[in-house]
């Protein structure tokens, strides 16, 4: 719990006065059953109207008293609990931010947003229950019994009878929330993703005409958590049985010898009436202090899985970097002997023994079959992943030596998977340059060939763009994050197959401008087609995580096979 306290301490006052207005609410239900007994045992039994009109104000100074004091107590509980999960929300997502691939791929995304969200609540409903609770609760409890133990000692036995009976009960409750509570939140977890995927891929699904099976998904996923849903609210219905049987138990029994001592004149009505008011004040605050544990119970497994996501060690960081200060100043890229698995403890190398060297400036073009590791190359520059051997270098330092932010500020990617976010053009774009104007948004859009469509958009750059960037095809969505890259104007480059979806004609002239008008920026293209990378300073042909080949185009017809046949496959048949 210690990794905690820094959410309560800028709000300890909060959690102090609090609990101190709820006592104020303790005090007035303590008093209010014995003021009523007083006015039953000499107001009413002597007709005594000016002394039942004294006590009645009394009383209803005790409620006013006692509503402030419940409003002013759930107010500083309310704000308690909702300043810690607002701070622990954002240092989560902070946390989140600073995961490295390795790092975010041990949580799923449904689960990160549980944790991020349902989890958080769950924390938030607890601490508020617990302000709430934790001093009125008990204080009615012993304040009640106390005050039957006044008017009746011998009547008041009933309660170390009744109270150890429901304590013990609470316990075992206890015991066997936890678990269920913890499957609860890993079951919606699994809901989570389920939900996600549906949507992010909801066109996938209707072109294969996947309705029926992912409806089918999404209904085994729902009935499981409504299955753990039952499981674990069973508990409290098995209690409040138990509870409703214990109050009326222990209410006929003080009515049954309660009255007898009444007839015996060994206690007055009104004492009676306060006793049977302080049962329930006793049971009530049992009931209550139930409710509090089996909400503890899910919240502790809440709390144990947002500490797994806090405690998460994040295997990339610039702790140890020595030139933090340096940025990326030219774009030189050397890699030396560089082998990387995404899994540390598997076999099977996913690089292996990689070696190259790229000059500032130059265009250096990777191709290979799918799965022959070219994501994979290009993601140790930017540091998404660190080597297991060698070193990848940028402008003669190792990638590690730096910053992040540095590092990363240097480098501009174009990843396979396209993404951009909801919001207008404008937003998406400034993503590369946040201070950029518009007319030097519409030339990097015009270098990308994004320019001449956007304006072809009822309301331009001002058009809204949905989740993902749906309502754009391919081919515009490849376009955009172009053009996003290009405004960030980095030193480094790197398209990965990031014009798959562009026809011929518009690829041609986007790698013209980047080589006329971007010939400073070292640029590192990923690309199927053999007209993507012919006109490259040098080509990396890479097969099953080795290198195959590097060189010039020319080069690589004669001395690489793999080469040589992509070629005649994608031209000689073109030609023929």
């Amino acid at each position: 719990m210690k990794l905690f306290l820094k959410y309560i301490k800028p709000y300890v006052y909060y959690y102090i006065l609090g609990p101190i207005f709820m006592l104020v609410e303790v005090a007035g239900e303590i008093i209010l059953p014995w003021l009523l007994s007083k006015i039953i045992n000499v107001g009413a039994a002597n007709h005594d109207v000016g002394y039942i009109t004294r006590i009645g104000l009394v009383m209803v100074l005790v409620a006013v008293c006692m509503a402030v004091g419940g409003v002013l107590g759930a107010w500083f509980a309310a704000n308690a609990a909702m300043n810690f999960g607002a701070d622990l929300r954002m240092d989560l997502f902070e946390k989140i931010q600073k995961f490295s691939f390795n790092n975010i791929d041990k949580f799923s995304t449904g689960s990160l947003i549980t944790r991020l969200t349902n989890d958080i609540t769950q924390i938030q409903n607890m601490i508020m229950q617990t302000l709430r609770a934790c001093l009125r609760s008990p204080g009615i409890l012993i304040g009640a019994i106390t005050m039957a133990f006044v008017i009746s000692p011998s009547l008041a036995i009933v309660f170390i009878i009744v109270v150890p009976v429901l304590v013990i009960s609470i316990i075992i409750i206890m015991k066997k929330a936890f678990p269920r509570f913890k499957a609860l939140q890993n079951s919606i977890d699994c809901l989570n993703s389920c939900v996600q995927e549906g949507l992010v891929n909801i066109r996938l699904i209707k072109s294969f005409v996947r309705k029926d099976y992912e409806e089918k998904r999404f209904d085994e996923h729902n009935k499981d958590l409504f299955d753990k849903n039952i499981h674990a609210m069973n508990i409290m219905i098995k209690y409040q049985p138990v509870m409703t049987l214990a109050l009326n138990a222990t209410t006929v029994a003080v009515v049954w010898f309660g009255g007898n001592m009444i007839i015996g004149g060994k206690m007055q009505v009104g004492d009676l009436t306060a006793f049977i008011n302080y049962i329930v004040q006793i049971m009530g605050s049992l009931t209550m202090l139930s409710i509090v544990f089996l909400n503890w119970a899910r919240a502790v497994a809440s709390f144990r899985r947002v500490r797994e996501v806090l405690e998460e060690e994040i295997d990339l960081t610039d702790d140890n970097a020595l030139y933090k200060e340096r940025k990326v100043e030219d774009g030189n890229i050397s890699f030396k002997n560089v082998s990387f698995r995404y899994y540390k403890n598997s076999e099977e190398n996913v690089l292996s023994n990689i070696s190259f060297d790229v000059k500032a400036g130059q265009t250096l073009a990777i191709i290979g079959p799918t799965g022959s590791g070219k994501t994979t190359l290009v993601s140790l520059i930017s540091r998404l992943y660190d080597v297991d051997a060698g070193e990848v270098c940028v402008d003669g330092v190792n990638v590690k030596e730096y910053s992040l932010d540095n590092l990363r500020n240097g480098i501009g990617m174009v990843l396979q998977k396209n993404t951009l976010f909801s919001g207008d053009i404008y937003e998406n774009l400034r993503w590369g340059n946040e201070n950029a104007d518009e007319k030097t948004i519409a030339q990097a859009a015009a270098d990308a060939q994004a320019d001449k469509f956007i304006r072809g958009f009822r309301e331009g750059y001002n058009t809204q763009l949905g989740q993902g960037g749906s309502n754009v095809s391919g081919g515009q969505k490849q376009r955009l994050c172009i053009a996003r890259a290009l405004l960030k104007h980095p030193k480094i480059l790197i398209l990965d197959d990031s014009t798959s979806a562009v026809d011929t004609a518009t690829e041609k002239y986007i790698r013209d401008v980047l080589y006329g008008k971007y010939s400073d920026m070292t640029k590192i293209i990923i690309a199927q087609r053999i007209t993507s990378v012919m006109e490259a300073d040098e080509i990396l042909v890479m097969d099953n995580g080795c290198v195959k080949g590097f060189g010039t185009h020319e080069e690589l017809l004669k001395t690489c096979p793999l080469y040589k046949e992509i070629f005649d496959i994608q031209i000689s048949k073109e030609v023929g």
